[in-house]
């Protein structure tokens, strides 16, 4: 079965990315605004106690934080995808770098960047007119962020939540 690690942010941000996920995301009905701490990865029912365990672990490592989205972002021209950008990316890189260890080492995909996605699989002319209009946007939105699901895919290409973790000491 196919897994991600994720982070949803705040109602404000949710609503904010979907004003805009709903028209320009082909991904919009498959799962909610969110921000993956690792990149989807196959994993057996037998593995998933397993990386549960060390996801808890580092659940339990780290201290809730908060993020600002400032800008809309791109990643054109290697990927024409459009995204909400984090003002300063060293929680969840600490995270990523974390959960990449023991249960979950597993080679990337992609470098890991952290963004919220808001727009992808758009023709050119779209994407280029879509972002021209919306990378003059100055954000300024906040989120608390004190919990990580871990997600699985469904036959339907939907992601639900298999469990999530709330970060720091309890």
């Amino acid at each position: 079965m196919k897994y991600t690690i994720a982070i949803f942010p705040g109602h404000e941000v949710q609503e904010r990315a979907n004003s805009y996920r709903k028209r320009y995301d082909s991904h919009y009905a498959l799962i909610q605004p969110h921000m993956k701490l690792k990149w989807p990865f196959e994993a057996t029912e037998q593995e998933i106690p397993e990386i549960v365990t060390h996801i808890e672990n580092v659940a339990r490592e780290t201290e809730p934080f908060e993020l600002t989205f400032h800008k809309i972002k791109t990643f054109y021209p290697t990927n024409p995808v459009i995204y909400f950008g984090v003002q300063d990316p060293t929680p969840l890189t600490s995270l990523h770098q974390l959960l990449s260890e023991g249960a979950l080492g597993r080679d990337e995909k992609y470098v890991f960047l952290p963004h919220l996605t808001i727009g992808q699989d758009m023709n050119e002319d779209e994407f280029h007119d879509v972002y021209g209009r919306l990378k003059m946007i100055n954000l300024n939105l906040h989120s608390q962020i004190d919990r990580i699901s871990l997600l699985y895919q469904l036959g339907d290409k939907t992601w639900t939540t298999h469990q999530t973790f709330l970060l720091g000491k309890k």
